[in-house]
């Protein structure tokens, strides 16, 4: 595979004077931009700071090799730069890293599995070769670059006596980088110790050198370098693994195959398939977040999918005044209304248990998880009880696998037949006869504490979503604010997430009205990004406002989360409600409360007033730090 034909001479810049991350990377999407590969630089940014959030790029050796997948990439390919001096605020999994040497990707969505992603699978392979690298980055010129990637590979010199097999797993949230890079360092670090590793890699092109039943039955131990549920974890239950992070091979390949080989002399190796996985002792808490992380991460699409649907519905019946239309059974109107509706809520919270339970215990739980979902309907338990029913899915088919393993010729039974039925039937007779009445109590006490709050304690609740909101953007403390505010929506209670929508505003308009008023404060490349971040936000997408987070964290972060407050307190007090979720700036035509003029400027004006505090704030702390 030639990586030449993904990158041109032009896509490739050597010695920049760049020493910033946010730079580098415009730099290059703006050459990506030029070269024809993206259609938008900004959207392909945008892509690409979405991927620095999952986790680090930067990688060791001073290499960074950030990526962005996005719908707005037309031609797979990648633009290359070394630097004078070390970009100092990039992120690395080994925090000695100093990177010099950045390659960005970009990848066409919807095109994993094709010969894009193995050539830069190829790439992440070449820059796991020592020889390779020193070679690629002595290039004196763009034209000697280019000539150099596709160089042939020289066989490092390894110990070809192996005393030791190991199977090992990797896999990163993206599928591209960090995968390939782990697996090389595996399977140099078991080179150097006389150590043979066999790596499976589970990246975007789905799994890659599958382990035989061969090579699983000969092995001494397995390695899971992961940050994601490896598929098919079944297979390795005969053997002692060793769960890692992605990045650990690449900071400490060697010291990773170590520890795999000390915790198997401790562990009485079972036959292939007959025996148990020993697991990993992790905490019930890391368990539960994750859990919860994957199903609001899959719940999310069908949020959006409902809330546009039903606004359609909405916005043709206010427009044309279709009202008939709207109410009358089997009408196309009527139809579109109620399939916003049933996304929204039949099977939203079945969707939230189903992954809660598969983050668990893999696909076995989806049947039980899904099951946990509706009897969370059927007792009106709300997003509480659809939580718990995919808490108990995932531990009911754990309990299974552990008491019931699927072995010899019954194996097939037991998984198709055994799991699904008697999973299902745990989790209702749990749901049903044990927590579901109590928990469906306390979800509407808490409901009912919400529709009664007096304008100060809702003035705080208000702040208090709006800080959540703005914090990071996106992030972990978002997500929980969006969840609450989405079951409260379920719930009848529509405050909340008004306010969440409303602030949702406030870090785009913040940033482009400091960037606009104080430009000397301001680089050019900033005050560029901050022309789009009110548009960015109107479609209720904060990420616009990453880069500039990153640059200067808590400056940032108080200012955005100052005005975040004021905005969630005014739009809490105003009473104003919001039933569509997802609509961004389309929800000024479906807000509740007060007349929809008077709740239209509550909730718009709330945004800009507290966008005005930030945008405010944002300038005197620019100044202080400068």
């Amino acid at each position: 595979m030639k990586l030449s034909s993904l990158t041109q001479k032009s896509l490739i810049i050597l010695n920049s004077p760049l020493t910033r991350k946010a730079e580098v990377l415009k730099t290059l999407a703006d050459k990506l931009y030029e070269n024809g590969n993206v259609t938008s630089a900004e959207e392909f940014l945008k892509a690409v700071y979405e991927r620095e959030a999952l986790s680090e790029t930067g990688m060791e050796g001073g290499l960074a090799v950030p990526h962005g997948k996005s719908s707005c990439v037309k031609k797979a390919g990648f633009a290359v730069t070394t630097t004078k001096e070390a970009v100092g605020d990039w992120e690395s999994l080994d925090p000695s890293n100093e990177v010099r040497y950045v390659f960005l990707l970009a990848i066409p969505e919807g095109q994993a599995g094709t010969l894009h992603l193995e050539l830069l699978a190829e790439l992440m392979q070449r820059m796991g070769n020592e020889d390779y690298k020193k070679k690629l980055f002595a290039s004196k010129t763009s034209e000697e670059f280019y000539q150099n990637l596709d160089i042939p590979l020289q066989k490092e010199e390894t110990n070809s006596t192996y005393t030791k097999t190991i199977v090992a797993v990797t896999a990163c949230p993206a599928g591209i980088a960090h995968t390939y890079l782990s697996a090389e360092a595996l399977v140099k670090a078991g080179a150097e110790l006389g150590v043979k590793v066999y790596v499976e890699k589970q990246g975007a092109n789905g799994i890659e050198d599958r382990h035989t039943r061969e090579r699983l039955k000969e092995a001494d131990a397995a390695v899971f370098a992961v940050d994601v549920a490896v598929k098919d974890p079944e297979r390795f239950s005969h053997l002692a693994v060793t769960k890692v992070s992605v990045g650990e091979p690449i900071k400490d390949g060697k010291g990773v195959i170590q520890k795999a080989l000390l915790k198997a002399q401790n562990f009485r190796k079972g036959e292939f398939v007959e025996s148990r996985q020993e697991e990993e002792n992790e905490s019930f808490g890391k368990v539960v977040k994750q859990s919860i992380m994957t199903g609001i991460s899959y719940m999310i699409p069908i949020i959006v999918a409902g809330g546009m649907i039903g606004a359609f519905a909405v916005l043709v019946n206010n427009i044309f005044g279709l009202q008939a239309l709207y109410d009358l059974e089997n009408s196309w109107l009527w139809l579109f209304r109620k399939l916003g509706g049933n996304l929204l809520g039949t099977i939203l919270i079945p969707v939230l248990s189903a992954y809660m339970a598969y983050s668990i215990s893999d696909k076995a739980a989806l049947a039980p998880g899904f099951a946990a979902g509706l009897a969370a309907n059927m007792v009106s338990g709300g997003f509480l009880c659809g939580m718990l029913g995919g808490l108990i899915a995932g531990y009911a088919i754990k309990l299974l696998k552990k008491y019931i393993p699927a072995k010899g010729t019954l194996a097939g039974f037991v998984s198709f037949w055994i799991y699904p039925v008697f999973s299902t039937l745990i989790v209702g007779i749990i749901m049903f006869f044990l927590v579901g009445k109590p928990v469906a109590w306390l979800n509407g006490s808490l409901i009912r504490l919400l529709g009664s709050l007096g304008r100060t304690n809702a003035a705080v609740l208000g702040a208090v979503i709006g800080i959540m909101v703005s914090f990071d953007l996106g992030g972990p403390v978002n997500k929980a604010a969006y969840a609450f505010c989405v079951g409260a929506m379920a719930e009848g209670v529509l405050a909340p997430y008004a306010v969440f929508a409303s602030v949702k505003m406030v870090s785009g308009f913040a940033i482009t009205f400091a960037t606009t008023v104080a430009k000397k404060n301001y680089t050019k490349e900033e005050c560029d990004a901050g022309k789009s971040t009110w548009i960015l936000v109107l479609a209720g997408i904060t990420e616009g406002a990453i880069p500039f987070m990153m640059e200067d964290p808590i400056r940032v972060i108080f200012s955005l989360c100052a005005g975040s407050a004021l905005t969630g307190a005014l739009v809490a007090i105003g009473n104003v409600g919001l039933d569509v979720p997802g609509a961004g700036i389309f929800s000024l035509f479906m807000l509740k409360g007060p007349a929809p003029f008077t709740a239209a400027a509550i909730w718009f004006g709330a945004a800009v007033l507290g966008a005005l505090v930030s945008g405010v704030l944002l300038i005197l702390t620019r100044k202080k730090k400068a």
